[in-house]
């Protein structure tokens, strides 16, 4: 196992142990779908982890990502798996969440305009650029959402930061869902260029049925009494796929290309993740009357969440 693969594996198995324990007082707190829903941030930690730790010890490697016209490439590799690991530990402690989810929103916004924007601008034919470019940009939204919800319940910022946010996923969980039913052959969740491995069973009924639960989500989140429920069941079913799927993905190929498989499983785990995110709630309309507060509210005594 070389060092960059054991750093991904370290750093997600403990920001999600770590999650896990500190997420029970906000969890016990929630009621219904808000259960699934608190730990949208949990397992956004783990795959923003994950990724870090790739950005540490594989820098020299991403390096070459960063755009020609910025300078000193190895600083910014390094600057933001800083600012990775920063946001999950911050998700994680549940302290300063709405700095930590605005700058993250503003990392993807960046990766968007510097990266996807011109590859997209290129290669209009090229699907897998738009699902790339549509892929940040949905990750930005979920983050948008999470430092909506964060606000005190009611203010106009914070519900403006979900709408749009939200407003943003659900066009993304439509757009993946016609490619899931045009191309089921791809692996679902995130439909990249890998192909469905041939262990997989009826690789194109799980396609649909993904398909089918993204578009589906996409339609109840753009309808408010039924966005939580939505956002609850779309990203539950995309944890599960990682869990069932994309996981032993990664033991089966983890002697070949387990840093594939690594990206694979944080991919997933991080749109999972931003679906339960764009399921949060400052709007005092959305929130059920039984839920004594929103869910960032429910943080344990001296936790910091502004």
């Amino acid at each position: 196992m070389t060092a960059e693969v054991g750093a991904m594996i370290g750093a997600g198995v403990a920001a999600l142990v770590a999650g896990v324990l500190l997420v029970r007082p906000r969890f016990r707190a929630a009621s219904g779908a808000g259960r699934i829903l608190v730990l949208g941030p949990v397992f956004e930690a783990v795959a923003l982890a994950i990724f870090a730790a790739e950005h540490f010890t594989a820098a020299r490697d991403l390096a070459s990502l960063v755009p020609r016209w910025l300078p000193a490439h190895l600083f910014w590799v390094y600057f933001f798996g800083a600012a990775l690991l920063a946001a999950a530990v911050s998700f994680i402690l549940w302290r300063w969440v709405r700095c930590s989810a605005s700058l993250l929103a503003l990392f993807f916004l960046i990766i968007v305009v510097t990266l996807d924007l011109p590859n997209l601008l290129s290669s209009l034919h090229d699907r897998f650029a738009w699902i790339l470019t549509m892929r940040e940009t949905c990750f930005a939204a979920g983050a948008m959402v999470l430092a909506g919800s964060v606000w005190p319940r009611g203010n106009s910022i914070g519900i403006a930061l979900v709408r749009i946010g939200r407003g943003i996923v659900a066009v993304v969980l439509l757009f993946y869902a016609i490619d899931h039913f045009l191309f089921p052959h791809h692996v679902p969740g995130v439909p990249l260029e890998k192909l469905i491995p041939p262990w997989a069973p009826a690789p194109v009924l799980l396609s649909w049925f993904i398909g089918l639960a993204l578009l589906l989500g996409g339609i109840g989140l753009i309808i408010s009494p039924f966005a939580r429920i939505a956002s609850a069941g779309v990203g539950a079913i995309l944890l599960l796929l990682t869990a069932f799927f994309y996981v032993p993905m990664l033991i089966m190929e983890f002697r070949s290309a387990p840093v594939e498989g690594l990206n694979y499983v944080g991919d997933t785990l991080l749109f999972a993740a931003t679906v339960l995110l764009a399921g949060l709630a400052t709007d005092p309309l959305e929130i059920p009357s039984h839920q004594p507060a929103p869910v960032a509210s429910a943080a344990p005594t001296g936790s910091t969440v502004d």
